[in-house]
């Protein structure tokens, strides 16, 4: 199980795109097997998406990511995990413990100070601008299963 989470400082970051680095962790046999930092590659529209696809991600964990965005990882067979806080190493301990659940999203509809007129973020980034069937503010799943690729 590959796991990208988008990181700033050691935290979880506020918004998947914009976030200034991404922490790559590989698991295996309910453990950390890896972990690397690796920059952001920069925001621009699918950017981010496929960048993680080409590393072979297989979940990522975010506080706030937009409909568009989570669309095009579902595209790629990438779960995604939102609106999740704290520590990137506590994210990482939630998934390993299988309570690692879906939060408030921090950009579910511009709210929580994402796009929409938020300094360094352009308007409709997060506005749930993507493609049709996404449903904004969908109930939280269930805990994110650990997973063997």
């Amino acid at each position: 199980m590959r796991i990208a989470i988008s990181t700033e400082g050691g935290m979880v970051a506020e918004h998947f795109g914009h976030c200034p680095e991404y922490t790559l962790v590989e698991v295996e046999g309910g453990a950390v097997r890896s972990r690397v930092v690796v920059p952001n590659p920069g925001h621009r529209p699918g950017a981010v998406p496929e960048y993680l696809g080409r590393l072979g991600m297989d979940l990522v964990i975010t506080r706030g990511m937009g409909r568009r965005a989570q669309a095009l990882l579902e595209e790629r067979g990438i779960r995604t995990v939102v609106g999740v806080s704290g520590r990137v190493d506590e994210a990482v301990a939630a998934y390993l413990a299988g309570t690692l659940r879906d939060g408030d999203n921090a950009c579910e509809g511009g709210r929580g100070g994402c796009g929409g007129g938020r300094p360094g973020l352009e308007p409709g980034c997060c506005d749930g601008a993507g493609p049709a069937g996404v449903a904004a503010g969908a109930p939280a799943r269930a805990p994110v299963e650990r997973g063997e690729p």
